[in-house]
């Protein structure tokens, strides 16, 4: 059965992954002249019932970051503290980036219980002696339209939000990783892009990501009205939540006119259900159902990329990619050609797969995930 499904896996993506196209080039970074990326716009104690085992201290948080365009935008968050006294120099810090849970606020995981998955996951690192700071992203919980898989948005979350961390919590050490899974694990890999560059003032260390979706701007200009059911586990729902966040931050492409009138009104759901709830509105429903023409068209080829590229080189800080082999979610040979390329490119990346799915990657991977942080930590 597992061979079974790795095999089909692999089939759908081998004719695309020969077509995959030059790796992208680097997103602008640095924060605008004058901002406050990081500042604190409100926090508050994180009710018990959505805390985590050995943690001292929870905050719930909002705070100031920016959108992929560098216009002022609004996150929210969880601090978690470890039990005990903080080590010379403070806590060395995790910034989790989270996977897919949705685009409407009640998704967002402030507010929230952890999943059994996370909540282990991150109980772990907590035991390790890191703080944890845990973006929701921009639009989960707070205004406007969250836009899903837009790197360098994420990105901005992602390390804005260990500024908002360590302002509300001063035992908080400037030396930093990111951590991430799936949608996370894709904001990790921009995070680790510009890290350096966008907050100066802190210790970035590297990156840990697992089940990062890679190459989806080379595959998803292949899609079309006569794109079937491709077998791979959530590939309409996220497709609708791509959609929507281009729709959203992205106008001049007018992703309406890709849409058929099930498109339309699958896409407008997108943007309040959670995960689960937009699964059923969508089963038995392909991408090719939502299309009314090619995104290979341009503008939409470009835009595509801007949103969605992860750049495979400019990285100054080591990385740790995890992979299951048998993903339905993001099928391995999209992580074959991104280690390809990012070490092409002169980056100092270690990657591992695995013989697990989508989410045991996560605990698969802390054997060696592990003593790759503390290394760096």
């Amino acid at each position: 059965m597992a061979r079974g499904i790795l095999r089909r896996s692999v089939a759908v993506l081998a004719a695309l992954a020969a077509a995959l196209l030059t790796p992208v080039t680097a997103a602008a970074d640095g924060p605008p002249v004058g901002s406050e990326p990081g500042r604190v716009e409100s926090v508050e104690p994180l009710p018990a019932e959505l805390g985590l085992p050995g943690t001292a201290q929870s905050y719930r948080l909002t705070y100031s970051t920016r959108d992929a365009a560098g216009r002022p935008s609004s996150s929210s968050g969880v601090v978690f503290v470890p039990a005990g006294s903080a080590p010379a120099g403070g806590w060395p810090v995790i910034s989790w980036a989270h996977g897919t849970v949705g685009l409407g606020d009640a998704c967002a995981p402030s507010r929230n219980p952890r999943t059994p998955r996370d909540a282990t996951y991150l109980g772990h690192w907590l035991g390790q002696g890191y703080a944890i700071v845990a973006t929701d992203y921009a639009g989960l919980g707070t205004p406007g339209v969250h836009p899903y898989l837009d790197g360098v948005a994420a990105a901005h979350s992602v390390v804005d939000m260990v500024r908002a961390g360590r302002a509300v919590v001063p035992e908080l050490s400037p030396r930093w990783m990111v951590v991430g899974q799936s949608q996370g694990g894709h904001a990790s890999l921009l995070t680790a892009h510009m890290a350096t560059r966008y907050a100066p003032e802190l210790d970035y260390r590297g990156a840990v990501t697992t089940g990062a979706p890679s190459n989806l701007e080379n595959v998803y200009p292949f899609g079309g009205p006569w794109i079937p059911d491709l077998g791979l586990d959530g590939l309409t729902v996220f497709t609708s939540y791509i959609l929507a966040g281009m729709r959203a931050t992205m106008p001049g492409i007018d992703v309406n006119s890709y849409l058929t009138p099930l498109g339309r009104q699958t896409v407008d759901a997108a943007e309040t259900l959670c995960y689960e709830a937009a699964a059923e509105t969508v089963r038995g429903v392909s991408v090719g159902a939502l299309l009314s023409r090619p995104l290979g068209d341009e503008p939409f080829r470009s835009a595509l990329t801007a949103y969605l590229g992860v750049p495979t080189t400019g990285y100054d800080r080591p990385m740790f990619l995890g992979q299951g082999l048998l993903d339905t979610v993001v099928p391995a040979p999209l992580s074959f050609k991104l280690i390809v390329d990012l070490r092409l490119g002169g980056t100092d990346a270690t990657y591992l797969n695995y013989p697990t799915d989508h989410s045991g990657t996560m605990a698969a991977s802390l054997p060696d995930s592990t003593p790759f942080v503390r290394r760096l930590l």
